[in-house]
């Protein structure tokens, strides 16, 4: 999975009234008026909340006139955290989004402003900024 999916995942999850919203939708499928009732908040914050959740792909939305009916995807859920699990386990140089880390991580211990970092002779690292 791209990093970035992570990002808006975790984004998704990082709110209380969203995590509150999946749970909901975890038992059942919603009409947004539904949530607002249960929710005791307003349609355009919620839909906000929906928007944001959508994006990630947790939740899919389907129109019924002028309502929208949302759903929780668990299974993309369950891939996803499935996923992020392996990534964690994998071996670095396995990743080739982190070709340049790895690098510099070998390295690492034979970097003199490290050990002077490490060892409180210096405040800070002194490595080039990308452009």
């Amino acid at each position: 999975m791209n990093l970035n999916n992570y990002v808006k995942i975790f984004k998704a999850l990082g709110e209380p009234t969203r995590l509150k919203i999946l749970k909901l939708l975890s038992i059942r499928p919603m009409f947004v008026c539904e949530l607002e009732s249960v929710l005791h908040m307003s349609q355009p914050r919620i839909s906000q909340h929906l928007r944001t959740m959508k994006e990630a792909g947790l939740v899919t939305e389907k129109k019924d006139a002028q309502r929208t009916f949302y759903s929780l995807q668990i299974d993309y859920l369950d891939e996803s955290f499935n996923n992020l699990i392996t990534f964690f386990h994998a071996d670095l140089a396995d990743l080739p989004q982190f070709k340049e880390e790895h690098l510099r991580l070998k390295q690492l211990d034979s970097d003199a402003d490290v050990s002077a970092c490490k060892e409180g002779k210096m405040r800070v690292l002194n490595w080039r900024r990308e452009a």
